[in-house]
């Protein structure tokens, strides 16, 4: 008896599963072609590649392809469910109000280029490379391979800061010259001793730089700043620097052990 019900209701009902399944895998192949087109041609513009674009109009072919099913395969009418969406919309908007603070952030991030996947940006104590921008969050990448996960919310009511490469790839190590030393002679000798031990991680056509800063009574207060190419973590760059001056004879190592 209940195989009989279920092949007459295939056989009543098989020109809407027809239809469903059409619409549905082109649903389905639209996205994919639209997805993989979408991503070429951002690549070609000055627009922001961000999955923000793309999943928006992988919605939109997800809506269009379910309001053409509702009405001849479900009897659903389409005006039916937007009036009740309208009804009840206050309700909606106020249990997604984080997740629509998130989308419309994200929306004027993109829109008004003011960060853009490949950026490097520095937000609160947190700074790295923009890997993506997505509906309800921006992904940042830290120079240590750490992630970091923060919604387009919270960057549009933070301090946001974009920095250039060579910013974004600073270390900073402090020294002392003994008294009495030629600045220019330290200078020269420093950028020699730490140009030959950070060759090989150092960022392209960047040179460490000797800063003094003041006087103490060990003698010269300065700093050596040196620039990290991609893929170096800032504390490996930072390490090498420290080696190369630990056994310095023109710098005053008891600074440090008095710090």
């Amino acid at each position: 008896m209940d195989v009989n019900f279920a092949l007459q209701w295939l056989h009543a009902n098989s020109g809407k599963l027809v239809f469903f399944v059409l619409v549905m895998v082109a649903a389905f192949v639209a996205n994919r072609i639209v997805k993989r087109w979408m991503r070429r041609l951002l690549d070609k513009t000055d627009v922001p590649t961000a999955t923000i674009f793309i999943n928006i109009v992988r919605v939109v072919i997800w809506i269009v392809a379910i309001s053409m099913v509702l009405q001849p395969v479900f009897g659903i009418n389409p005006n039916t469910i937007v009036t009740a969406l309208g009804v009840g919309g206050v309700a909606i908007s106020l249990g997604l109000k984080d997740t629509i603070a998130n989308v419309i952030g994200g929306f004027g991030l993109m829109l008004g280029k003011v960060i853009q996947p490949g950026d490097e940006v520095t937000i609160a104590s947190a700074t790295g490379t923009v890997k993506d921008i997505t509906w309800r969050h921006t992904v940042i990448r830290e120079r240590n391979g750490n992630e970091l996960v923060i919604p387009n919310s919270v960057l549009n009511t933070k301090e946001l800061k974009k920095m250039p490469a060579a910013n974004e790839a600073l270390v900073k190590v402090p020294f002392t010259a003994r008294a009495g030393s030629d600045p220019d002679a330290v200078s020269a000798r420093i950028t020699a001793v730490v140009g030959a031990a950070t060759a090989d991680m150092a960022l392209d056509g960047s040179n460490p730089l000797v800063k003094f800063t003041g006087f103490s009574p060990y003698g010269i207060e300065g700093e050596v700043w040196a620039f990290a190419k991609p893929g170096v973590f800032a504390s490996t760059m930072q390490d090498a620097v420290v080696r190369a001056l630990a056994d310095a004879d023109f710098l005053e190592q008891r600074a440090a052990i008095g710090a």
